[in-house]
């Protein structure tokens, strides 16, 4: 899908030298995918102190060989 934006170069151009992209659409790809990564991290955090745990169970027990 062609898509036309106005992006500041100095950023496109600094972007290329700090991630080694040769081209202006590797750059815009790499920081999509780095958005969404993050993104989804922020949503994982959310659940965060939302799960709750069984203080009594005990992991240890778990890994004994029969």
């Amino acid at each position: 899908m062609a898509t036309n934006l106005a992006i500041d170069d100095s950023l496109i151009e600094e972007a290329k030298k700090i991630g080694g992209h040769k081209t202006k659409k590797s750059v815009v790809t790499e920081a999509l995918k780095e958005y969404i990564q993050r993104r989804k991290q922020l949503e994982i955090i959310k659940l965060f102190a939302k799960i709750d745990y069984d203080s009594d169970f005990n992991y240890k027990e778990q890994r004994k060989i029969p």
